[in-house]
């Protein structure tokens, strides 16, 4: 048994160190994951937040024989995303444009308003998508998941997720036109 099956069966007995263990062992990945999402680093804090609590509260329900701990908590993670993009303060919030840290120089403020700015198109792109093409596309994309990995995670075939996949790029491109048009 590995370490981290040790801290689950820990924490399924209510051991608080091997809670504290586990999501030291998955913060900063999981993270980054909801980071490259949000572009905002509060809220991808949040969201790492929320998906933890989550993960404490369900854990009892994970069954290692149908998925890996990883994908476990990335699916919860994913879900989290989905539900912030779907969420009414998104939706009233979403024409705000926020820039973290400092000006600096003019041009870098450009090229990060811009690549903010076009992460966001595709972010609404994506987030007017049925879920199932969204959790392919954000295991994909930002959780760098294999199509096999994501297969496991979704329960369904790897052809099944590759063609969700690249259905997905082919929809958002077409929206993201749409939209410059």
């Amino acid at each position: 048994m590995d370490q981290v099956q040790k801290w689950i069966a820990k924490v399924k007995k209510s051991d608080r160190d091997a809670a504290n263990q586990l999501v030291s062992f998955y913060y900063k990945d999981l993270y980054t994951y909801l980071y490259k999402q949000t572009l905002n680093k509060e809220l991808a804090m949040d969201l790492t937040q929320e998906t933890f609590i989550s993960m404490l509260r369900s854990i009892h329900s994970y069954d290692e024989k149908k998925s890996s701990f990883r994908t476990w908590l990335y699916r919860i993670a994913t879900y989290q995303i989905v539900n912030y993009y779907r969420s009414k303060y998104y939706r009233q919030h979403q024409t705000s444009v926020q820039i973290d840290g400092e000006l600096g120089k003019e041009e870098d403020f450009t090229l990060k308003l811009e690549y903010k700015e076009e992460v966001e198109r595709i972010l609404a792109a994506l987030n007017a998508l049925e879920a199932s093409a969204q959790q392919v596309f954000r295991l994909k994309l930002f959780g760098e998941y294999t199509f096999a990995e994501i297969a496991e995670a979704t329960g369904l075939t790897e052809s099944t997720v590759k063609t969700k996949f690249y259905s997905t790029i082919r929809k958002i491109k077409k929206l993201i036109g749409d939209a410059h048009e």
